[in-house]
């Protein structure tokens, strides 16, 4: 069985048959949880009662980095929502220095809220970085994000970054990024992570593995990730399947 530990499950309710179709197909293909992620105050909404539905679904709490700088939770707010049995994790949140410009020190301020309420829930948190690795990891270090754990998700660093999450305590999710032909050295790193410490992902709707690359992404194909990873390390489909699983469930142990 595979846990797809990062989806944005509510962007795919327009799809044909909706959400119980792509479920059905999630099923079949041996998925047998998902979480769903939060990036804003709609899409919390949303993936709650998504997970209030469906047994196999849970669901995280945050705003993403990109979101407009006006929209925000306080600590005390997330603390409140947060508490919701069927929330196990403070995100995504991080830094994405990507398509941002100008003094981001509200994205930092912001990442810093996250990490206090997943600290006081004893909630893991979701992390995404593009472009801005050091200062995500130096804030992470910093707020002693440890003390709540969590994932680096959708992970495209280096080894040194990999190194520094892994030294806090973190695990690295892997998506169907590690699939694509030129990501090298992300499959250099992938090889390197000790096997304890690797989730797989979607990140549906974006970023499908190959070989459906280019094609809305779906929590079904979170085994090519495990097959590709397989290949890639010399092991097997279910050692990969088994560890993964068992990562997901140590880090979020109220989904056992």
């Amino acid at each position: 069985m595979f846990i797809d530990s990062h989806c944005h499950l509510n962007m795919l309710a327009e799809e044909e048959g909706g959400i119980a179709a792509i479920l059905a197909q999630a099923k079949e293909n041996k998925i047998d949880h998902i979480l769903c992620i939060s990036i804003d105050k709609q899409s919390a909404k949303e993936v709650l009662l998504l997970a209030e539905q469906y047994p196999q679904l849970t669901a995280s709490l945050g705003i993403h980095p990109n979101v407009d700088k006006q929209e925000n939770f306080t600590v005390e707010q997330l603390v409140e929502q947060g508490a919701h049995k069927q929330i196990i994790a403070i995100g995504e949140t991080g830094l994405d220095y990507f398509r941002s410009e100008g003094n981001l020190e509200w994205q930092r301020d912001r990442f810093r809220v996250h990490i206090d309420a997943a600290k006081q829930l004893k909630k893991p948190l979701i992390i995404h970085t593009r472009e801005a690795r050091d200062d995500t990891m130096d804030i992470l270090e910093n707020e002693n994000a440890q003390q709540a754990g969590g994932i680096i998700h959708c992970f495209t660093e280096n080894w040194d970054t990999a190194k520094r999450a892994l030294d806090i305590g973190f695990y690295v999710s892997l998506s169907g990024i590690v699939t694509f032909k030129n990501a090298v050295e992300l499959q250099d790193v992938a090889k390197k992570l000790p096997l304890d410490r690797i989730l797989i992902e979607t990140d549906a709707p974006y970023l499908a593995p190959v070989p459906f690359r280019g094609k809305t992404n779906k929590p079904a194909f979170v085994k090519h990730v495990a097959e590709f990873l397989a290949e890639l390390r010399g092991d097997t489909v279910e050692n990969i399947a088994q560890a993964t699983t068992a990562n997901f469930h140590r880090l979020f142990p109220t989904t056992l």
